[in-house]
């Protein structure tokens, strides 16, 4: 059983990592902190979490904790990530990853010199709908994926997360919050890179020095072709499209864990497969998937090698918004 502590434990942690560990089989919630130790007694409290750390070095140092979980605001992933390599702790890192590829390359660094296992808590590598997906497409159900797109829309207006919208905390907006996610999800499933990309986004009243909408057109390794919109300004909505030479593959709120989801195969006009599957207990199996790698097993699907890859996309893909230019990561 690997021990985990959560450092920067909030709204994420309660709405998707408590539910993930109740799920996990050989991982366990262990300790936590967060800024304000009155809420994070009251968090240990609610959730029977058994221990609360007065600070993140402490966690980090203790001898109960086996592996930290970074949920802290992205602008704070560097230290947090430096400070548990100092400790020797294996590292599960929300994304993104850091604020920019320059950063990540310091984690991989103190990640190797530690000799620790370091992932990125890309949690969609561990949905049934994407693996399905993915399964198809390397059967050749739709023969070569020619087009592919995701989207990934929400209401932020009232979200609990307010540093979402503080550039010196957030890397950015929904591209940075929710593109990546599309991104990494096209990249799983089509087992492929993006070559270049090319961004066009805009802020709004509310959103401050961070884009509200944007919509990105990617040229992938592999040759196809795929476009990523997302939005912090609508009801939820998430899906998964590939259309390959002979058929297509749909998935209508593919992204989601809140409930089940048809993943639809047609041939054609046909309908040839229509499968429901659920993710809902992605988060465990992420973190049973993390748990493994440290104990010897298969790799992780997100290491911190494959996190530094989608840095580069984000940096790319914002370099590309500012320049009016499509970039290579």
């Amino acid at each position: 059983m690997i021990r985990y502590g959560i450092l920067g434990f909030g709204h994420h942690a309660i709405k998707r990592m408590v539910p993930g560990f109740s799920y996990a089989q050989s991982s366990q919630l262990a300790g936590l902190w967060r800024r304000d130790p009155v809420k994070a007694e009251a968090n240990a409290r609610a959730y029977s979490i058994p221990r609360v750390f007065a600070s993140a070095g402490d966690l980090c140092a203790s001898p109960e904790i086996d592996a930290v979980f970074i949920a802290s605001p992205d602008a704070l992933h560097l230290a947090d990530v430096l400070t548990a390599a100092r400790h020797g702790k294996h590292i599960l890192c929300e994304k993104p990853l850091a604020m920019n590829a320059s950063e990540a390359e310091q984690m991989l660094s103190a990640a190797n010199a530690a000799g620790i296992r370091f992932g990125v808590a890309q949690n969609m590598r561990y949905y049934r709908s994407l693996e399905l997906i993915r399964q198809w497409i390397a059967e050749g159900r739709i023969g070569a994926p020619a087009l592919a797109q995701s989207q990934f829309a929400f209401n932020a207006a009232a979200s609990p997360r307010v540093w979402i919208y503080d550039s010196s905390l957030a890397l950015g907006g929904p591209i940075g919050d929710v593109a990546i996610h599309c991104i990494d999800a096209l990249r799983f499933i089509l087992d492929t890179t993006v070559a270049q990309i090319s961004t066009l986004a805009h802020r709004d009243a509310h959103s401050g020095s961070v884009e509200s909408h944007a919509a990105l057109a990617l040229a992938f390794a592999s040759g196809a072709m795929g476009a990523v919109t997302v939005t912090t300004r609508t009801a939820y909505r998430t899906v998964i499209e590939v259309v390959g030479e002979t058929g297509a593959i749909l998935c209508e709120n593919g992204l989601t864990v809140d409930h089940p989801v048809e993943v639809m195969l047609r041939r054609r006009t046909e309908v040839e497969s229509v499968e429901t599957v659920s993710n809902a207990d992605a988060y465990g199996r992420m973190l049973d998937g993390f748990s493994a790698w440290i104990e010897g097993g298969v790799e992780y699907r997100s290491p911190g090698t494959d996190g530094l890859i989608n840095q580069r996309i984000l940096d790319a893909a914002y370099r590309s918004w500012r320049t009016g230019e499509t970039q290579t990561p």
